[in-house]
């Protein structure tokens, strides 16, 4: 999102929320989950969430350090727990879920792997209120050759080659038809050069939603993205999130939920505020319930969720140890 006046409602709902959670007090665990690279670090906080138990995880680590590689892996269409990928990779050193998926396990998030889309968008989505497709442009996290990171609003198609990145914000185009074309997608502002879209050259990408922050202020574009129904901005769940920083690090989130009297979950808005107070200027939200689970070195960080332990996921993003 390198051009930014795209502005939302969302502003209007944080009011609505009331103040934000104080933020929370992190310690580094390095020494749990170790051995790691010079450059990794792992924070941990117990600190309650407005009142509520809370258990978060977040990673902390330089995009430009030439002895860490960033990577994707995909099980189309069955899924595999976390541990799983993390044997069937050679025992990277993070492995946590990003994607959204279907009940058979298809992803509907754009996947970027070595420069080329393994997985894409959902081009649309039904709207029972006045029976049309919203063509809806999901956010993404992407790290380029240069190793510079981007949250951009996506549009993918299978007939193209690369993703494209909204210039102006997330679509609000509409049609009768689910596929669209990138002409039909027509956010709210003015054309770039005559452009609303233009191609974003990712060589690693994993999508999800909705954007989190923009420009360094909580900008949750909830509803633009058509991410949750009503005011679900203000439930409460397990979470997975990343961002960057100006000055160049990547951060990778999960905040433990749904374990009542242990850790009740974040808000977006917490979500958010957490990101924002460690630095990031960009960030977005990730598949999260019972997806979220982050491993490092192979051990769990937060608890998963479901009573079955960890959850079957299509996608991961990882951090390896370059050989």
């Amino acid at each position: 999102m390198n051009i930014k006046t795209f502005v939302t409602a969302s502003v209007a709902e944080l009011l609505f929320f009331g103040t934000l959670c104080a933020q929370p007090a992190w310690i580094n665990a390095d020494s749990i989950f170790g051995p790691l690279p010079p450059s990794m670090h792992v924070y941990y906080t117990s600190d309650n969430l407005e009142g509520k138990p809370g258990i978060a995880y977040y990673v902390k680590v330089p995009l430009r350090d030439p002895e860490l590689i960033f990577d994707v892996d995909t099980a189309l269409n069955r899924g595999l727990t976390p541990s799983v990928y993390y044997e069937r990779n050679g025992n990277p050193l993070l492995v946590i879920n990003c994607t959204f998926f279907s009940p058979e396990r298809r992803n509907v998030n754009v996947v970027i792997d070595e420069g080329e889309m393994v997985s894409f968008n959902i081009p649309s989505v039904f709207s029972k209120e006045d029976s049309l497709y919203h063509y809806v442009t999901r956010s993404a996290i992407g790290i380029d050759r240069h190793r510079n990171a981007d949250v951009a609003w996506t549009f993918t198609d299978i007939e193209r080659k690369r993703a494209y990145e909204m210039i102006y914000g997330p679509s609000v185009g509409a049609g009768e038809k689910a596929d669209p074309v990138p002409g039909e997608l027509k956010p709210e502002g003015s054309s770039y050069k005559g452009r609303l879209y233009r191609p974003w050259k990712m060589e690693t990408a994993v999508g999800g939603g909705p954007s989190l922050l923009t420009n360094g202020e909580i900008n949750i574009t909830n509803n633009q993205e058509r991410m949750f129904a009503g005011k679900a901005i203000g439930d409460r769940h397990p979470r997975t999130a990343m961002g960057y920083t100006l000055d160049g690090y990547l951060i990778i989130m999960a905040i433990e939920g749904r374990n009542p009297g242990r850790a009740e979950g974040a808000t977006l808005i917490h979500e958010a505020e957490l990101l924002r107070s460690l630095g990031c200027v960009e960030a977005l939200n990730l598949d999260g319930g019972g997806s979220t689970c982050m491993l490092i070195n192979g051990k769990e960080t937060i608890k998963p969720s479901d009573a079955t332990g960890q959850r079957r996921v299509p996608a991961v993003f990882m951090i390896k140890k370059a050989k």
